[in-house]
């Protein structure tokens, strides 16, 4: 190893810790703060420098288009991991667990906010394909109600996604009371999974939800009303 690349490996992995606290910290206040995040919050709650973020993003869409790439990584891979296991129920369960757990409920505020890129659409086409392929092995082997589509599972996937009181005692500082309010999360959302399950249950009210209620969101509007592809 030569004297130069030898500086740069501790910058090198400096900034790869950075870049890890800015998207954790970009979650975080995206859950609390909405669209409307800021990048001096999400700085802050990083512990870097605005320019530290800047010279990793050019700009806020830029980090959330990062974040929004990152979330459809995981996306795919936990699909995967559900079709992997040769159990179709606990295949989809987990699956659903894995994107909560994940934080799935804090890219909704920003749908309709950023461009999407190509990269974003051909992550999200793909994970569309696993995700109805766990449904409807889940649904053939009689384990998923039949009533349920893929939209109900995403929109109740971005409920589930955030916990409000989670949220609100971390910006109370209350650490005392996180991991007790972390539990009761895990706990409704078994109470959610489980009444996914085929078996008895009440008819679902309404129509099932379209898909161009998720696709459409993630449609940019212009100053004039008109719209355009994100």
């Amino acid at each position: 190893m030569t004297e130069t690349s030898g500086r740069r490996a501790p910058r090198r992995a400096e900034a790869e810790r950075n870049d890890r606290a800015l998207l954790q910290a970009a979650r975080e206040v995206l859950a609390e703060d909405g669209a409307h995040a800021s990048v001096a919050a999400i700085a802050a709650r990083a512990g870097v420098g605005i320019g530290s973020l800047y010279r990793r993003y050019r700009t806020k869409e830029a980090l959330f288009q990062r974040l929004t790439e990152l979330s459809l990584d995981h996306w795919v891979e936990a699909a995967e991991r559900g079709l992997a296991d040769e159990d179709p129920w606990r295949g989809l369960a987990g699956f659903i667990t894995a994107r909560v757990e994940y934080g799935q409920g804090t890219l909704g505020p920003i749908a309709g906010t950023i461009e999407v890129t190509d990269a974003m659409a051909a992550k999200s086409a793909r994970s569309d394909e696993l995700v109805e392929a766990l449904i409807a092995r889940a649904h053939a082997a009689g384990a998923l109600r039949p009533d349920v589509t893929g939209a109900d599972i995403f929109l109740l996937l971005e409920q589930l996604g955030r916990s409000p009181a989670v949220e609100q005692l971390r910006r109370q500082g209350r650490t005392d009371l996180l991991e007790a309010a972390a539990e009761a999360h895990r706990r409704l959302v078994r109470i959610a999974v489980d009444g996914l399950r085929a078996g008895r249950h009440s008819p679902l009210p309404g129509s099932p939800p379209s898909p161009r209620l998720l696709t459409e969101r993630w449609t940019t509007r212009l100053a004039g009303g008109d719209d355009r592809p994100g």
